[in-house]
């Protein structure tokens, strides 16, 4: 299973969240109670997934997950914030996060959400997921692009399911194609388009039109 890390500056909670991913099977790497910790811990323990609060002492989880992306692109970061605020939302998600969940999600919904992040699904609490393709979408018509990167007829039609928000192995049984495969695509896209996770792949595929039927 996964290396995880969990920063929250409350003790119960974040002890809490911390019993239920081991009981789950992940490997709970290093917790942290202020962001300073969190990047100093991230850096000496490397976890593939961030269980990230955003109002903890400086720097905010904002901040913290910019510096976290920056250090280790590959790191998928889940929010677990009281706020569904859209300001943080969105603050959240244009640092780098990969997913956005809410602190009244049940323990299933954390423990999914935590599995989907690690695979690089993006992951938001319902009503969320809406919010932030409707900002890549009003943003979109004031970005310019320049060239567009040469994507293969396959890599074009796993995009575009990408951008509708099916996972992984929506994609493979829809394509009827194996697992491995639709991410050994997934990743090659991303190389191409010189981009970290899902969550900037979708928002390319909007820009570029590529998620309507």
């Amino acid at each position: 299973m996964s290396r995880v890390m969990v920063v929250d500056d409350h003790p119960m909670w974040r002890d809490a969240v911390e019993r239920d991913l081991v009981a789950a099977g992940f490997d709970v790497v290093a917790a942290a109670s202020t962001g300073r910790e969190a990047i100093t811990r991230f850096a000496a323990t490397r976890p593939e997934v961030v269980v990230l609060d955003l109002h903890i002492p400086e720097p905010d989880g904002v901040q913290v997950t910019t510096e976290i992306i920056a250090l280790r692109p590959a790191t998928k970061v889940l929010i677990l914030s009281a706020s569904g605020e859209q300001n943080d939302v969105l603050a959240a998600v244009k640092a780098g996060a990969t997913g956005y969940l809410v602190k009244s999600a049940s323990r299933d919904e954390l423990l999914d959400a935590v599995r989907r992040v690690a695979a690089g699904d993006p992951v938001f609490t319902p009503g969320l997921a809406g919010l932030v393709l409707g900002e890549f979408q009003h943003s979109a018509a004031t970005e310019v692009r320049g060239d567009k990167p040469t994507l293969t007829d396959r890599e074009t039609e796993i995009l575009k399911l990408v951008a509708k928000g099916l996972s992984y192995r929506q994609i493979a049984e829809r394509l009827v194609l194996s697992h491995r495969t639709v991410q050994n695509h997934v990743q090659n896209i991303l190389r191409k388009l010189q981009m970290h996770n899902r969550v900037e792949l979708t928002r390319y595929a909007i820009e570029q039109g590529l998620d309507g039927d």
